[in-house]
């Protein structure tokens, strides 16, 4: 089968192909589906071997072929989970394996559930775009229905499925979000090119000066932050992208780019076994980095 403008994707862990880069890293192509794969936005499942991803072709769009597909990285077989929906992007799952996603158009939060029913979590939000659940099954996410513009109504916001709490209000393009094991909440504010986070309640700046960061994702263990830069969506660095994909060692305070030079890193995602992945939308495919040395 092939993928249209795939949008969202959850790594556990798998490789295919690879490429090496002069780095402590192996970067290659992971996952690819051509002529209309266009891959976009990842999370990192709690364990197992499964993807997955979502398809939107016709955003906005209901009743189409936009859906929510896995793909098993064993056999490669892919299924269709969910058909329908206008706009399903950002996705997380929990602990329990229950996968979440946004549908931006629609204005809801759905959950597939492990015996494969799709229920809504969330109604009636504001453009909500990403999505991370807590170890307690909270539901962190953003809504973006003013993108770019400051002081407007785009918040980010918690919810343990009846009470929703916003936790910051006003930035300009809250795009993407990921909550750590301890709690602490990191989100991308793309527009104004930094990323904020809310420990013990407080909310501050940790990284600033970005070129429109877009994806994020933390380890397992909560040590380093990796994020996408995507200034230059669908233009490669041979053709003067500025793209690129880093990461913060949260300790150390150190920032470190990964990889330059692909045309669209839109998200990142870390497995279980360390791996990171990132998605290339507009070349189709999914890049994978793994460590080869210290």
């Amino acid at each position: 089968m092939s993928i249209r403008r795939a949008t969202a994707m959850i790594v556990a862990a798998g490789v295919m192909g690879g490429r090496r880069f002069p780095s402590a890293l192996t970067v290659g192509i992971f996952f690819a589906w051509w002529p209309q794969g266009w891959p976009s936005r990842l999370a990192s499942r709690w364990g197992g071997n499964t993807l997955y991803f979502t398809e939107v072709p016709t955003p906005g769009v209901a009743g189409g072929v936009n859906g929510v597909s896995s793909l098993d990285l064993d056999s490669g077989e892919v299924t269709v989970l969910h058909r329908g929906e206008p706009e399903p992007l950002n996705i997380a799952v929990s602990r329990d394996d229950e996968v979440y996603w946004t549908c931006r158009s629609a204005g809801v939060i759905l959950k597939m559930t492990e015996d494969g029913d799709t229920v809504p979590v969330l109604t009636g939000l504001n453009k909500p775009t990403g999505i991370s659940i807590g170890r307690r099954g909270t539901i962190y996410f953003t809504e973006v229905p003013m993108p770019g513009v400051a002081g407007g109504a785009n918040a980010v916001k918690a919810s343990d499925g009846t009470i929703t709490k916003v936790v910051s209000s006003g930035e300009p393009d809250p795009v993407d979000v990921v909550v750590g094991r301890d709690g602490t909440l990191y989100w991308t504010c793309r527009a104004a090119g930094v990323i904020l986070q809310r420990k013990d309640g407080k909310i501050s700046l940790l990284l600033e000066g970005l070129d429109h960061p877009t994806g994020i994702a933390l380890d397992r263990q909560g040590h380093n932050l990796y994020f996408t830069e995507v200034p230059t969506p669908g233009v490669a660095g041979a053709d003067g992208g500025r793209n690129k994909f880093s990461v913060l060692n949260l300790r150390r305070g150190r920032v470190r780019v990964i990889n330059e030079g692909d045309p669209e890193p839109t998200d990142v995602a870390v497995a279980p076994n360390g791996r990171v992945y990132w998605t290339c939308t507009i070349a189709g495919v999914i890049v994978e980095a793994r460590r080869t040395g210290h």
